[in-house]
This record gives C-alpha cells, sequence and structure tokens, in this order.
C-alpha cells in the first residue's frame, strides 16, 4: 500500500515463523500497540479458522468462542472498541 510505503513499513514475505516474529516485533514497538498480539503460524491456520485476512481484532474467551470480531485492517480497525468490549468482558467474568 502506498501509505505503508510512505511509513516505511514494507517487509518481504516471511519465510519461517521466526521471521514472522520479528516484522510483528517492529510494528508492534513502532506503531506503539497496547494489546497482546498473536501470530499466526505459516501455515495459516487462525486465518483459517476465524477468516482473519487481512488483519482483525479479535477476543476469544477460554474456551475459543469469539466475543468480538473487529472489521478488516487496517483501516477496519477499531482498537477503543474492542477495548470496551475487553473491558466489558472482564467486568462481566465472575470474581473480575
Amino acid at each position: 500500500m502506498e501509505s505503508n510505503e510512505k511509513e516505511q513499513i514494507v517487509f518481504d514475505q516471511p519465510k519461517t515463523d521466526e521471521e514472522r516474529k520479528a516484522a510483528a516485533r517492529i510494528l508492534v514497538e513502532r506503531l506503539k500497540y497496547r494489546i497482546p498480539v498473536a501470530l499466526d503460524p505459516l501455515d495459516g491456520r487462525a486465518e483459517k479458522a476465524f477468516a482473519a485476512w487481512p488483519e482483525r481484532i479479535y477476543i476469544l474467551d477460554a474456551g475459543g468462542r469469539v466475543l468480538y470480531k473487529g472489521g478488516m485492517g487496517p483501516f477496519g480497525f477499531q482498537p477503543e472498541e474492542a477495548e470496551r468490549r475487553l473491558a466489558e468482558v472482564v467486568v462481566a467474568k465472575p470474581g473480575g
């Protein structure tokens, strides 16, 4: 994307999980993510299970049930909405 080139956020497609982790680490630090980030292994099992392409913000319960599914990234990201939903989930949890 043109905006990625302008921001110098352009990477070769990772060929290993370690390369994917290194690229994600750079983005997390540069974009100052405040929420945990999970990486899909190269086999794309999360993308296939959750239709997570392109990037999305999900909140799952301990059993893997989807509690929140955000819009497609990067422009559909609404971290404030996800944060509010996460707060609701934590407050609603017994003992939370």
